[in-house]
């Protein structure tokens, strides 16, 4: 491994070999104790999109939701569905709701307030590039779940795991924001793994993994616009050897996207501030 390998599998936290039922226990855990340190949590909020990652995060919760309930904590798991007008995979939406059996099923249309916050910034005479308006999706998505998650005395779920934190796949403050990432630690292949073991449905971890924030390129996969497979991306997380054209991707990609992985900067916390003149 090179030397930034070695630094970042350390902090993703990925593990080499991974116990499905060791795994789960632990991440319900996590959850369970999250909530039982804040009195104020009764919702924990997540965003579905029938993708792998919110899948998985999606059933985690409701487990551990159950478990509490079971335990006298009085706690609701709210899924939401956040389609931009008509959602090209609304089937397989249905497929992960039905999978992971949420208490309550919210439905909030967010083409209305994207068009209108990309019109708003034209007329000010701000033009969002495509790609652009994809992160207005993201950021609105999530603003809605802060919201359900505010009025219902919840707080957010997120869905970022260790390969897409290595990446930055994800937009700032959109995707990437949440109070607890519980699939953290986990790259794409061991996510399918857990699935597995849960019984999803399997079209619903076999499918092509996608963003679909871009109205140009609908449903562009995530290993075409990053220009490396999950698999390299996985094994390189794992602390194996990986050819060195993809090496080199994973690191450019780790490196340039670091501010996502940070909080806001003060005059006290950032380096600079303190070196002498």
């Amino acid at each position: 491994m090179t030397k930034l390998q070695d630094i970042v599998v350390e902090e993703m936290k990925v593990k080499q070999h991974l116990n499905s039922a060791d795994e789960i226990a632990e991440i319900k855990h996590f959850i369970k104790s999250y909530v039982q340190s804040h009195s104020f949590i009764k919702s924990l909020v997540l965003g579905i999109s029938g993708g792998q990652d919110s899948t998985l995060a999606g059933k985690l919760v409701q487990l551990a939701v159950n478990e509490l309930r079971q335990e006298g904590r009085d706690c609701t798991f709210i899924a939401v569905k956040l389609p931009y007008g008509v959602q090209k995979d609304a089937a397989e939406v249905e497929d992960a709701l039905s999978f992971i059996e949420p208490d309550e099923i919210v439905t909030v249309n967010i083409k209305p307030a994207v068009d209108q916050s990309v019109q708003s910034l034209k007329e000010a005479g701000i033009h969002l590039t495509d790609f652009q308006k994809g992160n207005e999706k993201a950021r609105e998505r999530m603003k809605v779940q802060f919201s359900i998650a505010s009025n219902r005395q919840g707080i957010v779920v997120g869905t970022d795991h260790s390969a897409e934190n290595i990446t930055g796949f994800y937009t700032k403050y959109g995707d990437g924001a949440a109070d607890i990432a519980p699939i953290f630690g986990l790259n794409k292949r061991q996510g399918r793994q857990l699935l597995a073991y849960l019984n999803a449905p399997k079209h619903l971890y076999e499918k092509i993994p996608t963003a679909d924030l871009e109205d140009d390129k609908p449903q562009l996969p995530d290993e075409d616009a990053l220009g490396v497979t999950y698999d390299y991306i996985d094994d390189y997380l794992e602390g194996k050897e990986v050819p060195e054209e993809a090496r080199k991707i994973i690191e450019g990609h780790y490196v340039r996207n670091a501010h996502k992985r940070e909080l806001a900067y003060t005059r006290y916390t950032w380096p600079k501030s303190n070196s002498k003149k």
